[in-house]
């Protein structure tokens, strides 16, 4: 008798265990965002942030990742490349699976380093260096263009409408800037337009007096900015307190607020490269309902941000794991259903997208120069 109570008891205690292990509620699945949350391009970084956060809620709420809910880490790294590989080592001891980052090119080529080796799938929202997906690693996508694609649309756009005129190129050094600018350069030499001027400044000064003079001195009617949108918009407003009527042309780190905050009416005309804005296509338009209700305009990279973390999810469901191994096989082989759009990840990890159109600023806002046109919803 006293071996069937002990019996019983051994049952009693195995079932307990069970019960306590599989109440502790579902699985809590770890991804991250990683981008500049603080430092002078805090405000791209804040892009980010709208997108990630709005997307693990809305994940959250339609019930998890196969069945886990998602956590959200976030990681800043201020757009300093020692400062993401930092970033990076920490996330990977927090044992997240996914990173939707970084914003930088030079700070995701040196974190992509460190996600490959220890085996976490990143979705960059915004890094264009073509380098990011040339290097053969199999761990990292993209959700942005590439300069290569970007410079070629700058370069033709600036052949085509500033034809006759005067260009001059100048960038602040960085992995984006050297890059796009250097792209654009190509593009323009293929169009038959030899610049009057390539230079560099460093990023973060304040005072850009000899770069103007240099630009007086070249006859400029435009200049090709390299560079984020903090420096452009000082260069361009002592161009004007110096007579100049040049045109500033920048790349996609134009596309923030900030730029007008800083130029003011001296912006007025400024162009710049960017995607199709996604808050113009149907795929978004309940999701951007949502973001305004809450007080968020979704600009610039928000929405890439949020897609890079659905097409992760997407990928996980279809992989039925959240396995990083399993996780790069769906990414490499799915068509994604995104607020950006359909799109898939070719060989390389870089997506289908369409491509880059120019934008105007106008009073205090910007819009496409020619309206893009998005798939229709199927």
């Amino acid at each position: 008798m006293r071996n069937i109570l002990l019996i019983i008891a051994a049952f009693a205690c195995l079932a307990l265990s069970i019960f306590l292990l599989t109440s502790r509620g579902p699985v809590q699945i770890r991804i991250a965002t990683a981008g500049p949350v603080t430092g002078k391009l805090a405000g791209l970084g804040e892009q980010m942030l709208a997108g990630a956060r709005q997307a693990v809620a809305d994940i959250n709420e339609a019930g998890g990742v196969l069945g886990g809910s998602v956590e959200l880490i976030i990681g800043d790294d201020q757009c300093d490349p020692k400062q993401a590989v930092a970033v990076a080592n920490r996330l990977v001891a927090q044992e997240v699976v996914f990173v939707a980052g970084h914003f930088c090119s030079s700070s995701s080529l040196p974190a992509a380093k460190v996600y490959d080796e220890e085996g976490v799938v990143m979705i960059s929202p915004a890094s264009t260096s073509p380098k990011l997906t040339e290097q053969g690693q199999s761990y990292i996508f993209r959700v942005a263009g590439r300069d290569d694609q970007q410079g070629a649309v700058i370069g033709q756009y600036l052949a085509e409408r500033f034809a006759g005129k005067r260009i001059a190129i100048v960038h602040d050094k960085s992995a984006y800037g050297k890059g796009v600018a250097s792209e654009t350069r190509r593009s323009l030499r293929s169009a038959g337009v030899t610049e009057v001027m390539f230079e560099a400044y460093t990023a973060g000064e304040k005072d850009f007096t000899a770069l103007v003079s240099k630009l007086k001195q070249a006859e400029a009617d435009v200049l090709f900015v390299g560079g984020y949108h903090t420096e452009a918009g000082l260069i361009l407003r002592q161009m004007r307190d110096q007579g100049l009527a040049t045109v500033l042309v920048a790349g996609d780190s134009l596309v923030t607020q900030e730029f007008w905050s800083i130029t003011g009416d001296a912006g007025e005309g400024t162009l710049f490269s960017f995607a199709p804005d996604p808050r113009r296509s149907p795929f978004a338009a309940k999701l951007l309902a949502r973001f305004r209700g809450q007080g968020i305009e979704p600009e610039g990279y928000s929405l890439y941000t949020y897609a890079a973390i659905q097409a992760w999810a997407q990928a996980a469901e279809k992989a039925e794991s959240t396995t990083p191994e399993k996780v790069i096989k769906s990414l490499r082989s799915m068509v994604f259903r995104t607020v950006i759009g359909r799109f898939r990840f070719d060989a390389k990890g870089d997506v289908n997208l369409p491509p880059y159109t120019i934008y105007r600023w106008s009073k205090g806002k910007y819009a496409p120069v020619h309206a893009p046109e998005f798939p229709e919803e199927k």
